[in-house]
């Protein structure tokens, strides 16, 4: 297998590649042995809720998601609640994602980079996690991979009005999906520096970004009165900072190494070449000198003696003659003229992976937020670099040959494929996460009496219930006094601890759904504490099992019911 250079020479299918690669990735085991975790739970059991309970409970919880709830309410409408529909909105958004980025990569350093960066992106373990996730950081991935495409466009000389419209549109919808994707917005200024870009575009994206920041803002404020709910992230220490050190090492290796072949800062050894002018992705020159439009002469053929067109030199792998440059008339390489404010890929994808790391972070020292998901995005910029390394080692074995340099792709893809394996299948099953609210319902659903009282310990594990209500059908939820939808929140609210003593006492058989041991946390709340209490003092356990992450139990009264 080799990559034809037809195919390569066509822009659409350098973006379409890795995006159908990506989709293969994210259909594969996507339902995984029909498992869904307690943080897919919240999307689930919010989805199937009414418009109006949907607003009701952001009031309260959750606003920081509101826009993927609202979405996600109407697929699960259009389409009925599963694990595909769940699930495929994400898939999808990556492989947006990956397309992006390969536009990005072909645009700034030929099409081996783009198509190695798009690809290596559905391969990278983390993604290939969040790849199939019911939650919205995948999509969010998505828009900050098309803002970024957008951005080296106007960078490029191609933006219009319309560019920057779509520009705070795209950032603007990635801060409503999760308000920390701004920071992508100091990576991409960083980008403006260091590609030193005109006064003009830096005017035109400072306006598109503070609109954007402006349309998010109320949101980011609003959602800090529900700041509890990260209650749950540690502090941060220094093994946290181990997984970030390590990408940015690789980042830092990526732009080393495509210093010298020129993927990483724009200068081909003994040429003087530009990475954008030897790939054609911005201004060239003709034999006078004179700037000629954006990929015309690789389109077209180069302008030679006496107004003739010469055909475009098609020998060996693609983009090698764009880089090595162009013979003219007399065997002569001629040079492409110079190119203002075109970034490498280095000025695109260091900042992309390290700012939003780098921020995170900061933002962990005032208020502990470090979650690798919430920056999933910074990772498109991990895939431009290593889309870099690639274009090293096809330059590379050009050299010697260049039937062989299109060879290197597909190989390395394939070693890379091989070597994740074990990685990818883990991510696949039901154990790569804490639980499986599913597998908790069904053994409830085989357990149950009519009759029987249900506990849920602590209440967050009604999730159970909330996703697969007919588990339950015939059983009660003694403790609850007030539903999730009436209450406006994800777990609804519960009576008194004297009450719920009182209700689990006239019962004579509870079904007890909480976490399995190594996964429960300590028993902190007075409610849960009295619920623990009536059970062992008052009640024998007849049944205890272990069902991926979470804890099934049927307990008996041990005196009629009524006494204690």
């Amino acid at each position: 297998m080799t990559c034809d250079p037809r195919v390569l020479r066509r822009p659409l299918l350098v973006g379409l590649i890795p995006a159908v690669w990506t989709v293969v990735l994210g259909l594969w085991g996507l339902s995984r042995q029909n498992s869904v975790w307690r943080d897919e739970a919240a999307t689930w059991q919010v989805a199937r809720r009414s418009t109006g309970d949907i607003v009701r409970m952001l009031e309260h919880v959750d606003v920081v998601h509101s826009l993927y709830y609202l979405c996600m309410h109407g697929l699960f409408a259009g389409f009925g609640p599963s694990t595909t529909v769940l699930r495929l909105p994400s898939v999808l958004a990556v492989a947006a994602a990956a397309a992006c980025v390969a536009l990005i990569g072909h645009r700034l350093a030929g099409a081996y980079v783009g198509l190695g960066a798009g690809l290596a992106l559905g391969l990278l373990p983390a993604v290939q996690f969040y790849l199939q996730e019911g939650r919205p950081y995948a999509l969010v991935a998505a828009g900050s991979a098309a803002s970024t495409l957008l951005l080296v466009n106007a960078l490029r000389g191609r933006a219009r009005k319309r560019t920057w419209a779509a520009y705070a549109c795209a950032v603007l919808v990635c801060g409503w999906l999760n308000w920390l994707a701004l920071l992508i917005l100091p990576a991409h200024l960083i980008t403006l520096l260091w590609s030193r870009a005109p006064r003009g575009v830096r005017v035109r994206w400072a306006v598109a970004a503070g609109a954007a920041t402006a349309g998010v803002l109320p949101l980011a404020l609003f959602s800090l009165d529900q700041s509890g709910q990260v209650s749950w992230v540690p502090p941060l220490t220094w093994h946290m900072m181990i997984g970030p050190a390590i990408l940015l090492a690789i980042g830092g290796l990526g732009v080393l190494l495509g210093r010298r072949t020129g993927t990483g800062t724009g200068t081909a050894p003994g040429t003087g070449m530009g990475t954008a002018e030897r790939t054609g992705v911005a201004g060239r020159t003709d034999r006078t000198g004179r700037a000629g439009p954006p990929d015309l002469a690789d389109r077209a053929g180069r302008p030679g003696p006496a107004g003739t067109v010469e055909p475009p030199d098609l020998a060996g792998p693609p983009d090698l003659a764009n880089r090595a440059g162009r013979p003219g008339s007399a065997g002569t390489v001629e040079p492409p003229g110079p190119v203002t404010g075109s970034p490498s890929v280095a000025a695109v994808g260091l900042p992309l992976l390290a700012v939003p790391q780098l921020g995170l972070i900061a933002l962990s020292l005032v208020k502990p937020l470090f979650v690798d998901r919430y920056i999933l995005f910074s990772l498109l910029g991990l895939a431009l670099l290593i889309g870099a390394l690639i274009g090293r080692a096809v330059d590379e074995v050009a050299r010697r040959s260049r039937p062989a340099a299109r060879c290197v792709l597909p190989v390395l893809v394939a070693v890379a494929l091989v070597a994740l394996l074990p990685q990818s299948l883990a991510k696949r099953s039901p154990a790569s996460r804490v639980d499986d609210v599913l597998a908790a319902a069904e053994r409830t659903r085989q357990l149950k009496h009519d009759g029987d009282g249900v506990l849920f310990i602590p209440a967050a594990r009604r999730d159970t219930w909330l996703v697969t209500p007919d588990a339950f059908t015939g059983t009660r939820d003694i403790a609850l006094a007030e539903t999730p939808e009436k209450s406006g929140t994800l777990k609804g609210v519960e009576a008194s601890p004297a009450r719920v003593r009182a209700a689990m006492l006239a019962q004579r058989r509870i079904l007890l759904v909480t976490d399995a041991t190594g996964v429960a946390r300590p028993t902190r709340g007075r409610r849960d504490r009295t619920k623990a209490e009536v059970l062992a003092t008052h009640f024998t356990l007849v049944s205890d099992e272990r069902i991926r992450g979470r804890r099934v139990a049927v307990y008996e009264r041990l005196a009629p019911a009524g006494g204690g």
